[in-house]
């Protein structure tokens, strides 16, 4: 049951309340609700794949929408072991309280048999690609597995999330090259450093909550400084992002569109109000925009 809150991350009112009821829980567990993760971990690999794509075929259609339907799943099973670590964290901050494990309405149990389903999927979706992919589809689960921890004994927990969420500009290269190429060491790095932004701005909505029970974070580490330190986590986005189009051979055509989409970023930080948990939480969501106008840029470069 969804208790009412004045600033929850659950939504009453929202596609899970038609499913049956033995199914809303894991809905909810997944994070379904709300798909910003989701994009957030799929949009790198779908960088790296066109990115390494001379041509835009078929071929490179199926793996983005392999890795799509892996973002999906994995994302699952990233929210579900977060939620085992944290369920009686969660329970003590308003935001997180009403989740299905700290509500009580999963069973720790019950979480656990649906985590290996999840990861049993995911496997099988890492088994269609090479060995390259394959190894580090596997090595990416080792910081998955440390996020939640990081944020009991470290103030850069969003940096061990940025190391996660970004394994997907290795594989998508990896993927169609088999090899890990600079340009997408590049994007990798670009990708931490933008995980490293927008998560501070969306650790903002926990300050308070998070520095009473004792979580770490970014944004209780900067303060006051929180807009200049994401302002600068954008600026190394942006030149890590150029020098990736620089190291693939992007041309003037697909630069247009990047240098759009780092306007975005800067347009983020403009218009944020850092004291407005609800001014975060909607500049975090714009990431997804940002994300999609790099892929658009990299597809403009595999069609003309």
């Amino acid at each position: 049951m969804i208790h009412p809150s004045a600033h929850t991350d659950i939504q009453e009112k929202c596609w899970i309340s038609a499913l049956p009821p033995a199914c809303k829980p894991y809905a909810l567990l997944m994070r379904l609700d709300r798909p910003i993760g989701t994009w957030l971990l799929l949009l790198p690999a779908w960088w790296s794949i066109l990115a390494a794509s001379s041509q835009f075929s078929l071929h490179t259609l199926l793996y983005m929408m392999l890795f799509a339907l892996g973002a999906l799943i994995m994302r699952g099973a990233g929210c579900v072991i977060n939620d085992l670590w944290d369920k009686d964290f969660d329970a003590k901050v308003e935001r997180t309280r009403n989740r299905p494990l700290a509500s009580g309405d999963l069973s720790t149990k019950k979480a656990l048999i649906f985590l290996f389903a999840l990861l049993g999927l995911g496997l099988a979706i890492l088994l269609c690609f090479n060995l390259t992919t394959i190894t580090l589809g596997i090595i990416s689960l080792i910081p998955v597995i440390l996020y939640p921890l990081a944020k009991r004994i470290t103030w850069y927990p969003q940096a061990i999330l940025g190391l996660t969420f970004n394994f997907g500009a290795l594989m998508g290269a990896a993927s169609i090259t088999d090899t890990i190429p600079a340009f997408a060491l590049s994007l990798y790095a670009a990708g931490l450093f933008w995980t490293l932004g927008y998560d501070t701005i969306y650790a903002q909505q926990d300050m308070t909550d998070d520095a009473l029970i004792g979580i770490k974070s970014t944004a209780l580490k900067f303060g006051k400084n929180i807009r200049f330190y994401s302002a600068g986590f954008y600026i190394l986005t942006a030149a890590l992002l150029v020098l990736s189009a620089i190291l693939s051979g992007m041309t003037e055509l697909g630069l247009i569109g990047l240098g759009l989409a780092i306007i975005h970023l800067f347009w983020q930080i403009k218009t944020w109000d850092q004291h407005d948990p609800a001014s975060s939480l909607r500049i975090f969501r714009s990431n997804r925009d940002f994300g999609l106008i790099i892929a658009a840029s990299f597809l403009i470069e595999t069609i003309i």
